[in-house]
């Protein structure tokens, strides 16, 4: 019983670890890369579209970005988004693709994507330390009820908390990692 709750409480973290790398993906670093995109909703016929739906998109040099639409009709629309977005790009329309030149990030723009990717790493941490209080629940629970023994139950609140700290150490790893590109000049 107590390694069904584990395994519900590991597989859950390990989406939380997922989610927040792909949240670090997508803060832009000094490099151009086509993750930063995936967060893009652009407004196509009246609905929210991500933007990989919608385009091509190529990085085609270091601080360069091609997008083309499939849909030549909807690259004012994926124009306007890319405006929007919290990235600070301007795209430019040459008639067939959007071209993206990303300007150098200066050094007050490099501290707010690292707060930022902080802000990001805490919330991931948060819900994995959520996922913990709830398997600790389940756990409780089952030995006040006689499910299983204390033995077992302590043994498996052991195993969690080992679980929990495993997974809060991958989110700073790429926290860390994310720093250093951020920072790296």
């Amino acid at each position: 019983m107590t390694e069904m709750i584990l395994l519900e409480a590991e597989e859950n973290m390990d989406k939380a670890v997922a989610v927040a790398k792909d949240n670090f993906a997508g803060i832009r670093t000094g490099q151009a890369s086509a993750a930063m995109f995936a967060n893009i909703a652009v407004d196509y016929y009246g609905a929210p579209t991500p933007l990989q739906q919608l385009a091509a998109i190529n990085v085609t040099e270091a601080r360069s970005v091609v997008i083309a639409p499939y849909d030549a009709s909807a690259k004012k629309e994926i124009e306007t988004a890319l405006r929007n977005s919290d990235l600070g790009v301007n795209p430019s329309d040459d008639g067939q693709v959007l071209r993206i030149i990303l300007p150098q990030l200066t050094e007050e723009r490099r501290r707010d994507y690292v707060k930022l990717a902080r802000t990001k790493a805490e919330e991931a941490k948060v819900t994995v330390r959520n996922m913990r209080r709830k398997a600790k629940d389940l756990i409780d629970a089952g030995v006040k009820d006689g499910e299983f023994g204390e033995d077992e139950g302590s043994r498996a609140e052991k195993e969690l908390d080992a679980l929990t700290k495993k997974h809060v150490d991958a989110i700073d790893a790429l926290l860390a990692h994310k720093e250093s590109e951020l920072l790296a000049v």
